[in-house]
């Protein structure tokens, strides 16, 4: 193992743990007490703040610094930076243009089988029929909501549509305490508790005017379920609780190799006569009965009975609209 090598693989470690033993340090990197000393001291004289530990065996700590040192990478690490940076326009967060300087600065630096690694992986990233397009998101304000997150106080911002912007300070502020920034789609969220509505709220990003100063202090609640993944699904699902608010089960006259590919989270079923049934969950009744009449097929529903009457209600409008 090279000097270089050996100083790459030691920095990998230090950041890996609060705490390195030099002993076990040595024992990973395969040499001695003193070499790692010594590749302790190159590292501190490329600026990284690394404190030496007291205790029974003795050991290193890598600490934050006031300045960024030279960051080094293993070649998976490099991959994996420059793939996210290639990708970050797709998160709507007013970043596309730092990402690409960033992009070309790791780039130009790549040995020439890195660069060869990178090009191979060039993904586009596009979105699906049906996904949200992705809105634009002021860094500024991801920051004002991410430090507030993060200093438990409390905010007050105006909330609506950007043309709206004029109208700001003519209405009152909402006022919020502020839990969790989420992406999806291209979108970022805030999940906070309203205080004047004295309920939780999913709040686009995009649609978010922070006002400052910001306000007081909150002791933090409990997230619902105590899994902000499954609290927003939940929201985006129009309930609050992880299950669908509708859910219901009908027979297709179709095999289950067919309709598992589009079943989304439903189930499929096998049925011995090459039919299958389908259980699955929406919104609403009328938009079940729609996601099940989408494979075009033949088919029986098994319950409950508002499925039925939905079915019903969609045959009577689309008979009035093909006479219309």
């Amino acid at each position: 193992m090279t000097t270089t090598s050996r100083l790459l693989t030691l920095l990998s470690l230090l950041q890996a743990r609060r705490d390195w033993p030099g002993g076990v340090l040595a024992s990973r990197l395969g040499v001695s007490d003193r070499t790692v000393r010594r590749d302790i001291e190159r590292l501190r004289d490329m600026g990284y703040r690394i404190r030496a530990t007291t205790g029974l065996d003795g050991g290193y700590r890598l600490e934050a610094g006031s300045e960024l040192p030279p960051l080094l990478f293993d070649e998976d690490q490099t991959i994996a930076a420059a793939l996210a940076l290639r990708t970050a326009p797709a998160l709507g967060a007013g970043i596309g243009e730092a990402a690409a300087r960033a992009l070309a600065t790791i780039r130009q630096v790549m040995p020439s089988r890195l660069r060869h690694r990178l090009d191979a992986l060039a993904p586009t990233v596009v979105g699906r029929p049906g996904d949200a397009v992705a809105a634009d998101v002021s860094l500024e304000v991801l920051s004002t909501l991410a430090n507030a997150i993060r200093d438990g106080v409390t905010v007050r911002f105006d909330y609506g549509e950007a043309r709206d912007a004029d109208a700001v300070g003519s209405a009152p502020a909402r006022r919020a305490e502020p839990h969790h920034l989420v992406a999806s789609d291209g979108r970022w969220y805030l999940v906070a508790w309203d205080l004047d509505r004295d309920d939780w709220r999913l709040y686009r990003v995009d649609r978010v005017r922070p006002r400052l100063p910001a306000g007081a202090p909150f002791t933090r609640r409990a997230l619902p379920g105590g899994d902000v993944d499954a609290f927003v699904s939940a929201r985006f699902r129009g309930s609050d609780s992880t299950a669908w608010p509708c859910r219901g089960s009908v027979v297709l006259d179709l095999p289950a190799s067919a309709v598992a590919p589009f079943a989304g989270d439903g189930m499929v079923t096998p049925l011995d006569d090459g039919r299958c049934r389908l259980d699955a969950g929406s919104w609403s009744w009328a938009a079940l009965a729609v996601a099940f009449g989408r494979f075009d097929a033949e088919l029986e529903v098994v319950g409950p009975p508002e499925l039925a009457d939905a079915f019903a209600l969609l045959a009577d409008r689309y008979a009035r609209a093909g006479t219309g």
